[in-house]
């Protein structure tokens, strides 16, 4: 029995450009033929972008993307590409009722084309609830297995989450003798969790006796990121073929035959955590951008740390010269900071501005009289206005640069340094922050490259400039351990015993933990960005602004 050639097409897709989706399941699949696959396989909601969210519930989009599947179908044909067996995702136009007695919803698909025609349809089985996923309120369960014929091979079709838990499609397949399980995916990056995937996929084609064709999306999609990484592995587990972070690519593979020993594809390098991290939050930048419609950004260039890094992702992301950097000098601004933002702006080529806001916030201070943290503030506000200012004028993209330490505990300025449409690093802890300028550096010299990030931007004392001597350490505690009480407290949602029994501080746990609950109304408000760790602030956490709860 001859070899099956396998294509597994891990692609970018946007939410609700169905025209642009399906043009790309047409250029893909023009690929895989010349490749000489007899099945290519894309990610789960192909053809409408994923996750559509209540777009789910709209007839008019279910029927708009339900023509667009037949419309696909067609041109394959017309094409000469009808014989090749093209698997992507799509929402079901039809109503499904539930055995709950709940209303009736559309079902999450996976849509088989052959010679023109739908040739199956598979309805997801697991519906996520958890974390960042909402598909139970939206969607409707499948019930059925979906088993294909692909040269004379029989060819298992599950969606995502199905292969999460055990039991429902996959437990089926146990007695359906295939050759192949297919997975098509919309898995959003998370640190870490690429072994998990391989590891699970590994028990499954275990369980089935059968290797495990795993292919995932890519880009990014408001404050989501797809990093792709599709894979093979074998029915003993062995990873046999990988594809590479962060990019659209198509793998390759060949299922042969029982008699033979299971072929090995292409072997992607796993990337170090640093960069995998610093590539999702570029990755998600970039499709927030181009998804938007927009082709600059703008930030605040204080010559710290956080805006460095941003200004760095930003000019990889879409190039230096897309990125407006201001500096906004205060009486209190320090020469070496004003320098280090002037030195940045060079190293990427940005579009640099200086705007002092002294003269704005004189005006303000004598009107209003403010003083202390009340006139810190109007600083910070003063550039925000600064910045929003230029976006209208101009129409670029406002980036606030805080970090998930900051944000945690409010140490930002609402309607101040927390300003704008995205925030690349609200997932990036402070500790991360430095960690990632650093990768970014060596990469550049590894390159050959000009690093371009300032080293003073890395190794000064962080500082908002707001008061004379100011550091961020005269109001919190040491970064590293901030972080530490962060992780434990806000990822890992241990409570105040947890704390002290692990050995922190008590009056730094005392501080800590009243900081982060009381600063839940501004996390409400900051701007969405990309998630990359297991719990970002956002979907993940969804805590009352109205809380007496105190942690005992």
């Amino acid at each position: 029995m001859a070899n099956v050639r396998i294509a597994l097409a891990q692609i970018d897709t946007c939410v609700g450009d169905l025209e642009a989706n399906t043009q790309a399941v047409l250029e893909w699949s023009r690929r895989a033929a010349a490749a000489g696959a007899d099945l290519v396989a894309f990610p789960e909601m192909t053809v409408t972008g994923y996750p559509i969210e209540d777009l789910a519930l709209r007839a008019s989009f279910r029927r708009g993307a339900e023509a667009a599947l037949q419309a696909t179908a067609a041109l394959l044909e017309a094409e000469g590409l009808g014989g090749l067996v093209v698997v992507v995702g799509s929402v079901g136009e039809e109503l499904r009722s539930a055995p709950d007695g709940s209303p009736a919803r559309p079902t999450n698909q996976a849509v088989v084309l052959h010679h023109g025609q739908v040739q199956a349809r598979y309805d997801k089985h697991h519906l996520p609830n958890y974390g960042v996923f909402d598909e139970y309120r939206i969607f409707a369960a499948g019930t059925r297995a979906c088993v294909l014929e692909v040269c004379g091979r029989r060819v298992g079709l599950v969606i995502c989450e199905d292969i999460w838990q055990d039991g429902g499609p996959v437990a089926a397949m146990d007695d359906a003798d295939i050759a192949l399980l297919v997975v098509i995916n919309g898995s959003p990056f998370e640190e870490g969790k690429g072994h998990l995937r391989t590891e699970l996929a590994a028990r499954r084609a275990h369980e089935v006796g059968a290797p495990v064709a795993y292919v995932n999306m890519v880009g990014g999609q408001d404050d989501l990121v797809f990093d792709g990484g599709s894979f093979v592995v074998g029915a003993d587990g062995t990873l046999l073929a990988r594809a590479p972070q962060f990019v659209e690519h198509l793998l390759m593979w060949d299922l042969a035959d029982d008699a033979q020993p299971p072929a090995r594809g292409e072997l992607a390098p796993e990337l170090e955590v640093d960069e995998e991290i610093y590539r999702a939050v570029q990755t998600g930048l970039a499709g927030y951008i181009r998804k938007n419609g927009f082709r600059s950004v703008v930030l605040g260039l204080s010559g710290g740390i956080d805006s460095a890094l941003v200004a760095a992702i930003s000019a990889d992301a879409i190039g230096g010269s897309h990125v407006v950097g201001v500096s906004m000098p205060s009486r209190y601004s320090s020469e070496h900071s004003k320098d280090d933002a002037a030195d940045l702006a060079k190293r990427l080529g940005a579009d640099y501005r200086i705007q002092p806001i002294k003269p704005m916030v004189d005006v303000f201070e004598a009107e209003l009289g403010l003083e202390g943290v009340a006139a810190e503030n109007l600083q910070a506000r003063v550039r925000g206005v600064i910045l929003m200012g230029l976006s209208n004028a101009e129409g670029h993209l406002v980036l606030a640069t805080g970090n998930k330490s900051e944000l945690a505990v409010g140490y930002s300025t609402i309607y101040g340094d927390a300003v704008g449409g995205y925030a690349p690093l609200k997932d990036v802890d402070k500790s991360r922050v430095w960690a990632l300028a650093r990768w970014r550096n060596n990469a550049a010299l590894d390159a050959g490259e000009l690093p371009p990030i300032p080293e003073s931007s890395i190794t000064k004392p962080p500082s908002a400039e707001l008061r004379p001597d100011q550091v961020d350490q005269d109001s919190l505690p040491p970064y590293d351990l901030l972080d530490e009480v962060l992780d434990a407290y806000v990822e890992n949602a241990e409570g105040r015993a947890e704390l002290l029994a692990r050995g922190f501080d008590p009056e730094i746990v005392e501080k800590v933990l009243s900081l982060v609950d009381r600063a839940e109304w501004k996390r409400r408000q900051y701007p969405l960005g990309p998630k990359v760790t297991g719990l970002a602030f956002g979907r993940d956490r969804r805590l009352p602004i109205t809380s007496l709860w105190r942690e005992p």
